[in-house]
């Protein structure tokens, strides 16, 4: 399993995936930070962005925060 440091931004105009030069990532949701919806949204993205399934990914920790460790699988 990979972890990836990301830094989201919620209610943003439009969605965004940016990888850093420190390796982190930068990521603006159009969700807001309610009942879960831009972590829910979060996911979405990253799944498409990665192939990979949305079960498959897990919020390490975070959940409430704009910074989070993600895994992701190998």
């Amino acid at each position: 399993m990979a972890i990836i440091k990301v830094k989201v931004k919620p209610n943003s105009k439009q969605q965004l995936i940016k990888e850093e030069t420190d390796g982190s990532w930068k990521i603006c949701l159009k969700s807001p930070p309610v009942d879960g919806k831009a972590n829910q949204e979060l996911i979405k993205l990253l799944a498409k962005k990665f192939n990979v399934r949305k079960s498959e990914i897990t919020i390490k920790s975070g959940c409430s925060s704009k910074n989070k460790l993600i895994e992701l699988p190998d």
